[in-house]
């Protein structure tokens, strides 16, 4: 007798106990109807005619067309239903990899309510928002080919990423008037790790793409849990970059889903599942649309933008592309006050846009297309409940300039 063999009656009964969904899962994952009998361990009959009630295969219909109409009709129909099968697939895709690999919901958090709250708040100066991007992690940046302006190493990185969340509290507590504040949002706007995009960064990297993933993983725990630890509640809004990606050319299909960026953001929301102080909101797109006191931000990387404008240089691209999205987003009801993105390493802090600064700071790449110095800093300010944006300030997160020793203003005498 041979018991690894379902008899009829068994099989029945392995025909009912999976759900719907789950032999929907099955066929839409393996392709075929056989395939998903046999990941179920099903009676590839039983499997059929459960699929075919599920599908609406069982409601015939008399159709009154031609042999060639019908053809064409068929045709059609298993077009479609390629087409069906693949959307499937990639939505069962994003949910899976969140629920079965990393233990995390379906869907990734909605902005939490302190955000909007506004009632007894009128003595807070605001909400700060933190914002980190173009970390470029694990690039190596040598100072004899920059003219000495710049170094960036592993070692460098960690003690920017340390200096900029220890200034950005020390900001934020010791130089404001009444620092009571109802959390933070730090925003993460791509481009954390520098990837192997390109031959020469594959090259001169200091770790390879896991290792780098891995290190930065844990510098950004640290810096999670020092902002909670300072302000009680934290918000990580976060969108992927382009350098992270583990393709030859940025995907719009499946932007996220090929990018170590988005890898990164869900093991930190992995970590901090369990701590009720710590929200993440990771979309599956590119933009992260969210709202603080009813500002609403746009946060998206900015390699969308291209060009540049003479003598105007990033601004050119960027006000494009903040009018452009914002015509798309008014049309479809997801309108915005301010956009905020990365990407050109270069500091710009405007009501309608924020540019980032980067961590990496200056390099060759800059050096080489003239581009104007900029030192390594990130975007720091606070959203009043009435006023919106009111103070801006950048995080300065390389050693201190010396400063010879003057009087406090100083001009030069006719």
């Amino acid at each position: 007798m041979n018991e690894a063999c379902p008899g009829n009656g068994e099989r029945a009964f392995y025909a009912q106990k999976y759900t719907d969904e789950q032999i929907l899962d099955a066929y839409n994952e393996t392709g075929t109807k056989a395939g998903a009998a046999r990941r179920l361990g099903m009676d590839e009959r039983n499997l059929k005619r459960r699929l075919k009630v599920l599908l609406g295969e069982d409601q015939e219909q008399e159709v009154d067309a031609s042999p060639m109409e019908l053809d064409e009709l068929r045709s059609q129909v298993r077009s479609l239903t390629a087409e069906l099968r693949t959307a499937r697939k990639d939505e069962l895709t994003q949910r899976k990899v969140r629920r079965e690999i990393f233990n995390l919901s379906e869907q990734s958090s909605e902005p939490p309510q302190w955000l909007v709250r506004t009632g007894g708040l009128s003595k807070s100066p605001g909400v700060p928002t933190l914002f980190a991007s173009d970390w470029h992690w694990a690039e190596h940046v040598t100072p004899s080919e920059i003219g000495g302006v710049n170094e960036y190493t592993l070692p460098i990185a960690h003690k920017r990423a340390r200096q900029m969340v220890e200034r950005a509290i020390d900001l934020l507590t010791n130089h404001m008037v009444n620092p009571d504040y109802p959390g933070i949002v730090f925003a993460l706007g791509g481009d954390m790790v520098t990837g192997d995009i390109h031959e020469e960064l594959s090259v001169t990297n200091e770790l390879e793409i896991m290792p780098t993933v891995m290190d930065l993983s844990g510098v950004l725990i640290w810096c999670i849990q020092e902002l909670a630890d300072a302000f009680g509640r934290v918000f990580v809004p976060c969108v992927t970059g382009n350098h992270g990606r583990n393709t030859k050319k940025i995907r719009n299909k499946g932007r996220n889903h090929t990018s170590f960026d988005w890898l990164i953001y869900v093991m930190l929301e992995r970590h901090f599942q369990s701590d009720d102080r710590i929200k993440f909101y990771i979309p599956d797109g590119p933009d992260a649309l969210y709202q603080v006191y009813g500002h609403r931000y746009l946060l998206t990387h900015g390699d969308q933008f291209r060009g540049g404008d003479g003598m105007i240089g990033a601004l050119g691209p960027i006000l494009r592309g903040d009018h452009k999205k914002r015509s798309r987003n008014n049309q479809i009801d997801m309108g915005f006050d301010t956009m905020l993105l990365g990407h050109w390493h270069q500091l710009i802090q405007l009501q309608r846009v924020i540019v980032n600064g980067s961590l990496k700071g200056y390099d060759e790449y800059a050096y080489s297309n003239n581009f104007g110095f900029e030192p390594p800093q990130q975007a720091l300010w606070i959203t009043h409940p009435q006023h919106g944006i009111t103070f801006s300030m950048p995080v300065h997160v390389d050693e201190p300039r010396k400063v010879k020793g003057t009087d406090w203003v100083s001009w030069k005498a006719a």
